[in-house]
């Protein structure tokens, strides 16, 4: 058994990997209307508010849609969940390669069924939902991987889907993932 504390963070880690992964249906969309985060009023729970309010009027077919068009597309999608496409400074870096290898250091690895890459941020989401959930490493060990795959991608992923035209109820997924997320980096920058 875990902390409530902790417990909650990995359930936001399980809400971001599953909402990133694929679009919500009419089940997931009424549990989040239906959750309320309790305590003081701050950025966290303002975004929460915000999406479960817009999942509350959502209609699942339009939220798929929405999740193809965006995050899929035609061709080239005009939002990419894969975050070495925001991480990625010089053509010869080979971040795919690296987190493999971390994955395997961590006992974790690709199941053989999996469609997307290791770098989508639902892939890295669950991966830390993991690591505090059911590995229960320490916050140091979870700082540095969160350090390394996710934080430098937080910024340009919710803004990428912020300013698509195409986003409505995702605009609130990506505010709500960079509140949390943010507010997990500051947490790891305190230890």
């Amino acid at each position: 058994m875990i902390p409530p504390e902790e417990a909650a963070r990995a359930n936001f880690y399980a809400l971001l990997a599953r909402l990133f992964y694929a679009p919500p249906d009419t089940g997931l969309l009424k549990a989040i209307s239906a959750e309320k985060i309790e305590g003081e009023e701050s950025g966290l729970s303002r975004a929460w508010s915000d999406l479960a309010q817009a999942a509350a009027h959502a209609d699942a077919e339009a939220v798929r849609e929405e999740y193809e068009t965006a995050f899929i597309g035609t061709g080239k999608a005009p939002v990419t969940l894969y975050t070495s496409a925001y991480t990625i400074r010089y053509s010869s870096e080979a971040p795919l390669a690296e987190l493999r290898g971390e994955l395997a250091r961590l006992g974790l690895g690709r199941r053989a069924d999996a469609r997307e890459p290791e770098d989508h941020i639902a892939a890295l989401c669950d991966t830390m939902r993991y690591l505090v959930a059911e590995q229960k490493r320490d916050l140091a060990e979870q700082r540095r991987f969160f350090n390394r795959w996710i934080a430098p991608a937080v910024e340009p992923l919710c803004t990428a889907i912020d300013h698509a035209p195409s986003t409505c109820f995702y605009k609130l997924v990506g505010h709500f993932a960079k509140a949390f997320l943010t507010l997990e980096q500051v947490a790891f920058e305190m230890l």
